[in-house]
């Protein structure tokens, strides 16, 4: 019977030896998730930057772009003027030859 006794006692101490390592091993992992974590971290600071710059740059080329259509909406506004100039002023002139005001 103290063999069985024995061997019973190896075997829970063999359990809890065990279950004591495991646990190491376990809160060992844990230390290096948080390591992993800190790396993470520093990763989304960097992409955080990355990303102010490209909406930085994505807003310089907005207003790059604000302009040029600004500048093209002008140019058409002073060219339709200046067609409507030129089609009233023959207008003008086609009416004035009609009523007799040019004297020709």
């Amino acid at each position: 019977m103290p063999e069985e006794q024995a061997k019973v006692q190896a075997e829970t101490q063999a359990a809890a030896l065990q279950k004591a390592l495991d646990k190491d091993e376990a809160s060992r992992k844990d230390l290096a998730a948080k390591g992993d974590i800190q790396d993470v971290c520093t990763e989304i600071q960097d992409v955080r930057l990355e990303l102010k710059q490209e909406i930085q740059d994505v807003r310089l080329e907005m207003k790059s772009m604000e302009m040029r259509l600004l500048k093209r909406q002008l140019g058409i506004g002073a060219a339709l003027g200046s067609f409507m100039f030129a089609g009233f002023g023959t207008l003008a002139v086609v009416m004035a030859k009609g009523f007799g005001w040019l004297g020709f």
